[in-house]
């Protein structure tokens, strides 16, 4: 089972969380059938919008990222609620690419860099947030550190990571997120970018056995932390006929009357596959209910 942690410093200068969302992204891979890179661009985006999911107040608020960098891969979105439960999909998740200059995945070459990361929060609101940056490497973790510099103000350390086997089943996936607090001061940065700049990646970390509280905690060694919550990350669709219905209502009735004409309409959700079959006459009843 996945676990996302959320740990506070004792003098009050910084918050981090670490989480290992290895069942979140082997079920993601177990739905899509992506390729290695897309599977790890895919993990990437989950598991940074589990954490950033995790910060949500609301019962019912969301969070929705989108990456997209005119890359060969196209979008790569996930959507996480304050619960921890995520959900995501590739536009084009077959795309095969040589390993980078480094012998890694080429996450950046698949995404792109020629675009956005959008971050859209629905908070109950009459309006989303709506944030968006130009994308710095389309490796997402720097990304997201890029995002909450010139969105929100934050300074922040992003790490994320996903190791994949040669039958592209995950091995191990996983993330921190290190923000400083308002009370942080010079003395606190200088000693965040002394603890991390040889920080082992979160996958070793995770294969080492580390769990996300000792992530922390290993990440963070000039710091004494104290652990504030945990939750359990976990794919989870919340599509539903109601849903489809009502995206079908928003197509127009330009639209559903051409569907009326076909003997069945199949709609996928993109986010787990599944199917829904209307046949005319169910869309005509669609039609005749959105009118009245």
């Amino acid at each position: 089972m996945g676990q996302l942690v959320r740990c506070i410093s004792e003098d009050g200068t910084l918050l981090i969380m670490a989480c290992d969302t290895t069942d979140v992204v082997e079920k993601a891979y177990e739905i899509h059938g992506t390729s290695k890179v897309c599977t790890a661009a895919l993990g990437r985006m989950l598991t940074g919008a589990a954490m950033m999911g995790s910060m949500l107040k609301g019962k019912n608020d969301s969070l929705t990222l989108k990456i997209n960098g005119s890359g060969p891969a196209g979008s790569v979105i996930a959507v996480a609620d304050s619960g921890c439960h995520v959900k995501g999909y590739v536009v084009d998740g077959n795309v095969e690419l040589p390993l980078n200059e480094k012998g890694k995945l080429d996450v950046g070459g698949a995404v792109g860099k020629d675009g956005f990361l959008t971050v859209i929060k629905d908070l109950g609101l009459h309006e989303p947030y709506v944030g968006q940056v130009p994308i710095v490497s389309g490796e997402i973790a720097e990304d997201i550190t890029s995002y909450f510099a010139a969105s929100e103000q934050t300074p922040t350390v992003c790490g994320l990571g996903v190791l994949i086997a040669q039958d592209k089943s995950v091995i191990k996936a996983g993330g921190f997120l290190i923000q400083l607090l308002p009370t942080a001061d010079n003395s606190v940065i200088d000693k965040v970018e002394n603890d991390i700049k040889d920080v082992s990646s979160v996958t070793k970390m995770l294969t080492d056995g580390m769990t996300p509280y000792e992530i922390c905690r290993n990440v963070l060694p000039s710091f004494d932390i104290q652990q504030l919550d945990e939750s359990f990350p976990e794919y989870k669709c919340d599509c539903s006929a109601e849903r489809v219905k009502n995206a079908l209502i928003a197509a127009g009735k330009e639209e559903l009357l051409d569907m009326a004409k076909d003997e069945n309409t199949e709609v996928k959700c993109q986010f787990c596959n599944k199917v829904y079959n209307f046949s005319g006459e169910d869309i005509l009843k669609i039609l005749k209910e959105a009118e009245s």
